[in-house]
């Protein structure tokens, strides 16, 4: 895990030595507003699957120190308690500048746990915005949780939460606003459905008048993310959440649960394609980039030509 965090030299054939072993676990994300209590409910999560006898792994995704460029380890601190148990491996990483909540090595690292033997493995996210989704192209099920009020907050994001929550959890209901924290997501996720099923009625109705075989009925089958109250520092709630996963693992089975796990296995593949191509395209242009960095500088050169260029060259190694 070190090596592959590290993007060490031969990493990337560890991973391909290991990945006839991965697809057994199942990969939880856990995403949410900073203070929801992610890893408090992670740690009541990792306690609920070991009393089912399941080994767990977790990758927790911290923010990347200043100093060292690490993981400052602080979701590791909240589950301590776990330490000494040898069916739990706790691996924190850092998110070194990357977007999208997740560090671009976390998904490998779960791939590792995966090979390990893990029956379960918990990914943490550092947070959950309109650019911080990712979680949802490397998990089967995803937690988006959410403290009592923060309204606002949910609103302002509420595009990217619909597509990327599996399970809301409104952690901390114990506290004033939890109940109107979940109508609130109830009324967002119903308005969501309803704006769906009227676009795919404005397309059946032009289908029908173009000479379409039918239309697609308006419950097509899809997941509706079910709204949850759970109190994870006293552990109430966490046997329905275990129990929703469940029933979410199980649409996964079905038609189009199917299809959305061929387009997370697309999204996947385009991403390492992307890397690849670009880790690919600085060790071999190098010095041409920054001689085109010079030149767009000194305003010799527009970027986009720059970068037409650059391409250019590339291809023609």
């Amino acid at each position: 895990m070190r090596l592959i965090d590290d993007r060490a030299a031969g990493h990337v054939d560890i991973l391909k030595d290991l990945y006839p072993h991965v697809g057994k676990a199942w990969l939880v994300g856990v995403t949410g507003t900073p203070g929801a209590g992610k890893s408090t409910l992670v740690d009541r999560l990792i306690a609920t699957y070991r009393k089912e006898g399941k080994r767990v792994g977790v990758v927790a995704v911290d923010p990347t120190s200043p100093f060292s460029g690490g993981a400052i380890l602080g979701d590791r601190i909240r589950m301590q308690r776990h330490f000494t148990d040898e069916g739990v491996f706790i691996r924190s990483v850092a998110t070194r500048g990357a977007l999208g909540g997740l560090s671009r090595s976390a998904i490998d690292v779960a791939r590792v746990l995966d090979a390990y033997g893990c029956d379960v493995v918990l990914i943490e996210t550092v947070g959950v915005g309109q650019d911080e989704l990712d979680v949802t192209r490397s998990a089967h099920t995803t937690l988006v949780v959410v403290p009592p009020g923060g309204g606002d907050d949910v609103q302002a994001n509420k595009a990217g939460i619909l597509e990327v929550a599996d399970v809301f959890v409104v952690n901390k209901a114990d506290r004033e606003g939890a109940d109107a924290q979940v109508r609130h997501l109830e009324s967002m996720i119903a308005l969501g459905r309803e704006i769906k099923a009227g676009r795919r009625a404005v397309q059946v109705h032009i289908g029908h008048h173009a000479g379409a075989l039918g239309g697609a009925p308006v419950d097509d089958g899809s997941w509706s993310p079910p709204v949850l109250k759970t109190v994870a520092a006293r552990g109430e709630g966490v046997d329905a959440l275990c129990a929703e996963i469940v029933r979410h693992r199980a649409w996964l089975e079905t038609d189009a649960g199917r299809e959305r796990r061929a387009r997370q296995q697309h999204e996947q593949l385009l991403g390492h394609f992307r890397d690849t191509l670009i880790e690919a395209a600085l060790s071999e242009l190098g010095a041409k980039i920054d001689e085109a960095a010079r030149s767009v500088q000194e305003r010799e050169i527009d970027p986009y030509t720059a970068s037409e260029g650059l391409i250019a060259a590339f291809r023609t190694r």
